[in-house]
């Protein structure tokens, strides 16, 4: 792989943010040389405000001979298929959260780059949360001992004017509710961290957006090693976000990670001493929203990555998991009855 690789981006939006300025970051190591969004006005304000080429076809931009990267952040449903167009082309694929609202179309993303030969890299950057590494430490080391009970909450705002900015957010083909996007890296952290799950039971409701999925939600998870978890999401919290927490008991640790992102640890005591306890005060943070700071990071891990230097942190395969989770619990609700993990 050579010195600098060059990225393009197809997807304009609010998350695009946190991924050119993560490639900015790195520029010793990468380069952002095309944009793409159908908002021909969006995609030319992205463009000329990072000095880069713009394009309205994907098509256009995947022709360019330069591109070794496309970093992919149009809606969840466009995911699978703007990631198997940048496959056919030999380029590698980073997609964000979640990687396809379907397994059957995730699969064909999967296959679609093994097929090519290229590496799939799907967003979770809070994985990287300095919260977070210290909690995986602690499961990684048996600090917990047995885990009893997991208790994830995300209670964010998202009013109707956010859900009416775009056609196809709320949707069930391109978005997903709460729990598809909203709450996509909690399920991904809660599987990470006690994973794999063994059953989910959930309830979903639509409770006061007028959007076609779930705006609120509770999930209970028996997770096979034993431990049972819950999840609560609502994107109705008034007047703005309050919470995304994780709490996990076991019998010889407790531990809480709050804030309004998993940016604080809250409570963490275990029977044993550890080094890693005089870290936790120093890993608190304040991020400017609740996407936090950890793109940075994933675009380290791709490029190292993709020089072989290191193995990816989450590939396709990883990324998949949540996901399946996500559509068992949506599953559930719909059926209204316990589902059995791994999915038919």
């Amino acid at each position: 792989m050579k010195d600098i690789i060059n990225f393009g981006l197809v997807g304009c939006g609010r998350i695009s943010k946190n991924h050119i300025d993560a490639i900015s970051k790195l520029q010793d190591r990468a380069r952002l040389v095309a944009v793409c969004d159908i908002d021909p006005v969006r995609a030319q304000t992205t463009g000329e405000s990072h000095s880069v080429d713009y394009y309205t076809s994907l098509d256009d931009m995947l022709a360019r001979s330069d591109l070794d990267v496309v970093s992919i952040c149009t809606p969840s449903g466009l995911h699978p298929a703007h990631g198997i167009a940048a496959a056919r082309k030999k380029l590698h694929v980073i997609t964000e959260k979640p990687m396809a609202t379907s397994l059957k179309k995730a699969d064909e993303l999967i296959s679609a780059c093994d097929e090519n030969g290229v590496q799939l890299f799907v967003v979770k950057q809070n994985r990287l949360n300095p919260t977070l590494q210290l909690v995986k430490r602690a499961i990684t080391k048996g600090r917990f001992g047995q885990i009893y009970m997991v208790i994830v909450n995300v209670l964010w705002s998202r009013p109707q004017s956010y859900y009416d900015q775009a056609k196809w957010r709320g949707t069930w083909e391109l978005d997903g509710g709460a729990f598809m996007n909203q709450a996509s890296h909690y399920i991904d952290m809660i599987e990470w961290l006690i994973g794999p799950a063994e059953s989910v039971c959930a309830y979903t409701g639509t409770l006061a957006r007028s959007i076609e999925a779930e705006d609120t939600g509770s999930a209970c998870i028996r997770f096979r090693n034993g431990a049972m978890g819950s999840v609560n999401v609502t994107m109705l919290t008034y007047p703005k976000n309050f919470e995304g927490s994780l709490t996990i008991i076991g019998d010889s640790g407790t531990v809480r990670v709050g804030g309004i992102a998993v940016n604080r640890i809250e409570h963490w005591e275990f029977r044993d001493y550890d080094d890693d306890d005089k870290l936790v005060e120093m890993s608190a943070y304040d991020p400017p929203n609740v996407y936090g700071y950890g793109h940075t990071g994933y675009y380290k891990n791709v490029l190292d990555a993709l020089r072989g230097i290191s193995e990816p942190d989450i590939n396709g395969r990883e990324g998949r998991k949540s996901l399946e989770l996500i559509l068992a619990i949506y599953k559930s609700a719909r059926e209204g009855r316990s589902i059995s993990l791994p999915l038919e």
